[in-house]
This record gives structure tokens, C-alpha cells and sequence, in this order.
């Protein structure tokens, strides 16, 4: 940690896994040398909820632990239900410094960010005025290794802090499965152009009623770009996507203003 400033920060921590994933407890190590941490997180695993939000059920909110510099809650909520319950009732003057979400467990790479609650919970952190990041480790396997994650993760928040990223933008950051020894950069990359192709696969219950099992693979639409998410991880960088709530295609834009209607 070279963060220029030895200010105390204020920041929250969620996830979209889970309070009790080990990713989480990684993404809590990671920041705790920054001063005093506020996590909420979802009481169950959220994975795929993207910015979805509660509105037919009331939300319950439960403190799991409190010490020094750090206090820990859960709720029934999405991950971006937590930010804002977050932002509403935990967070002190309703302000944080720094928002930091993850580490998912599994890639959020391409189109991945269209799902993700891991990535939903960093846009609504713009939303707040606050600077957000989105950490995720390419292993889905609950008893991941996130040492690596851990040591590179605050070489960005670093950077963040000490060139004052602005609150437009949030980033995504994917690590590769690779041990810190093995990984052999960051780069700050776009979004692939990618799909996932689902299928349900059809299956029959004990009772003889028929059910549907989401399954799909990723597709990779542009395999030979230099300069994407995709391509940079698979030769063993992490990767580092700024990414911004604006969907607007600007291109399109221009040339629809000629449109005579």
C-alpha cells in the first residue's frame, strides 16, 4: 500500500455471493489498511440479480459483527439493495469514500457486466457520488485462492486514491486464476464483444413435473482483438475496464439527429 494520503477513508464493502463467501472476506482484508469499513452484504447468494431491486417483500437487516474500524451487517436484499440501504441508514452522514464490491467469485468479464450484481452494486455506487470498484477472480470454486487479489487489488485502489479517479466512471477488475507469482500484469483494456448463448436443459421432478436448468456457454465474438478483457486474462493480466451508467451510442446519436421526422 503506497496511498499517498495516511487520511483515515471511509469504505463500504458488498458483494453479490453472499456475507458469508470468501471472497468477501478477501475484498475486507484488501481494504482494511485504509481506515474504517462498513460492509452490508446479502444474506444468500445474489449472483445474476444485476441492479435488480425489492419491492414485493420488506428487507431485514442484521448486524453479524462489530470491532474496530469494521462492522459487518447482512440482509435479505440484492447487492444493490444493500447499497442503498447502505447509503440510507449504516453509513455515517450517508458517505462513503470508496465503495468496493466482490471478490466475485467467477469471471465478470465481457458480457458478464450485463448480469453481474457484483458490477451492479459499483454503478449504483456512482449513483452516490462515490468512487467504485468491482473486483472479480476468474474461479468459481467456493474455496477459491484470492492471495493474489488481495496484494494487486490495493496496487489499484492506490492508483484510484492517489489520481483521484473521478465519479463518473466505475471499474471493472478481473484477475486471473493464477498465482501472484504467475500473473504478469495490469491492463487497462475494453469490454469484449461477447454472448452468452443459453440453453435449458429439461428435466422431471420426483412428482413427474417437468422443470427447465438454465445451462449456456460464453461466446466470444471478436477472439482476435488485442485489446480486450477477454484476450488480456487469458495471457495471464488482470484486467481493468472503466465502465460508466451512460448507455447511450453516441454514433448512432449523430446520425439519427439527421432523421426527418
Amino acid at each position: 500500500m503506497n496511498y499517498k494520503s495516511k487520511k483515515q477513508l471511509r469504505i463500504f464493502v458488498t458483494n453479490d455471493d453472499g456475507i458469508n463467501a470468501k471472497g468477501i472476506e478477501a475484498l475486507i482484508e484488501m481494504v482494511q489498511p485504509y481506515g474504517e469499513i462498513y460492509v452490508l452484504a446479502p444474506m444468500s447468494v445474489n449472483s445474476g440479480m444485476s441492479q435488480a431491486v425489492t419491492i414485493t417483500a420488506p428487507i431485514r437487516l442484521k448486524k453479524i459483527r462489530e470491532e474496530k474500524n469494521l462492522k459487518i451487517y447482512a440482509c435479505t436484499g440484492t447487492p444493490t439493495d444493500c447499497v442503498k440501504l447502505a447509503f440510507s441508514h449504516i453509513l455515517p452522514d450517508k458517505k462513503a469514500d470508496l465503495l468496493v464490491s466482490g471478490i466475485n467469485h467467477g469471471s465478470n468479464s465481457s458480457a458478464s457486466v450485463l448480469y453481474s450484481g457484483t458490477l451492479a452494486a459499483t454503478a449504483e455506487g456512482i449513483m452516490y457520488h462515490t468512487r467504485s470498484i468491482g473486483f472479480s477472480l476468474c474461479d468459481y470454486t467456493p474455496n477459491a485462492d484470492f492471495s493474489a487479489c488481495i496484494q494487486l487489488g490495493r496496487k489499484i485502489i492506490d492508483r484510484v486514491l492517489n489520481e483521484n479517479f473521478g465519479i463518473d466512471s466505475y471499474l471493472n477488475v478481473n484477475f486471473p486464476k493464477l498465482r501472484q507469482s504467475e500473473i504478469k500484469g495490469i491492463k487497462v483494456c475494453r469490454q469484449a464483444k461477447g454472448v452468452w448463448r443459453e440453453e435449458f436443459e429439461k428435466r422431471i421432478d420426483p412428482q413427474g413435473t417437468d422443470y427447465y436448468w438454465l445451462t449456456g456457454n460464453y461466446v466470444n465474438e471478436e477472439p482476435d482483438a488485442a485489446d480486450t478483457d477477454e484476450t488480456w486474462l487469458a495471457k495471464g493480466y488482470v484486467t481493468i475496464v472503466p465502465q460508466t451508467l451512460d448507455m447511450t451510442n453516441y454514433a448512432e446519436l449523430d446520425k439519427m439527429e439527421k432523421w426527418n421526422f
